[in-house]
């Protein structure tokens, strides 16, 4: 058995393809849906009809490592709930739009209140609603298990499913493309 060196610096085991970290470079604000992209996309109903939502706390930090890398995460959804105002809550989400079905003008007025452009946002999204913001963002991505129509309009489509580490994978690419994942992880190591 070897003993790992409490020194060097690991090289991170992370990576994407080239063009594509390329393509993602530049993005400063990052839009996800919630229902499939940050959830598995089932609604869930106690006997009172309350809903209740399923987290994965991998997109979570995810999430918080975008803010760390200068991204600014945004969500924009269809849907309104208080467990969904408590999870983004307590990770810090400040641009968020609920129970908006017309997602780009949404977007539109986040980015103009942020400063930024359409080529400066990327888009996860894994429905209908979700295409036009995935068309006039400069990166598009989309969970594994999203609509058909979806994932052929997507720049990248995550291994992942929805709501089990997809929105993650869309942040990790994101981060590594900014140039500071290493950094990032590092810090994690210190």
């Amino acid at each position: 058995m070897t003993q790992r060196s409490q020194t060097a610096m690991p090289i991170p085991a992370l990576s994407f393809d080239p063009a594509l970290l390329l393509r993602a470079q530049g993005v400063r604000v990052a839009f996800f849906d919630v229902d499939g992209v940050l959830t598995d996309g089932g609604l869930y109903f106690t006997e009172s009809g309350e809903t209740i939502k399923r987290f994965c706390t991998l997109d979570g930090h995810g999430l918080k490592m975008l803010k760390k890398a200068g991204i600014t995460p945004a969500v924009i959804t269809g849907r309104d709930s208080a467990p969904l105002r408590t999870r983004l809550k307590a990770l810090g989400i400040e641009h968020v739009r609920y129970g908006t079905e017309d997602k780009a003008p949404a977007a539109q007025e986040i980015l103009t209140q942020l400063g930024y452009d359409w080529s400066q946002a990327a888009h996860i999204g894994d429905d209908w609603p979700d295409m036009a913001v995935m068309r006039l963002a400069a990166f598009a991505c989309a969970p594994s298990n999203a609509h058909i129509e979806v994932k052929a309009m997507a720049d990248y489509v995550t291994q992942r499913e929805g709501g089990h580490g997809a929105a993650r994978e869309f942040c990790d690419l994101l981060v590594v493309a900014s140039g500071r994942y290493a950094e990032l992880l590092y810090g994690h190591l210190a």
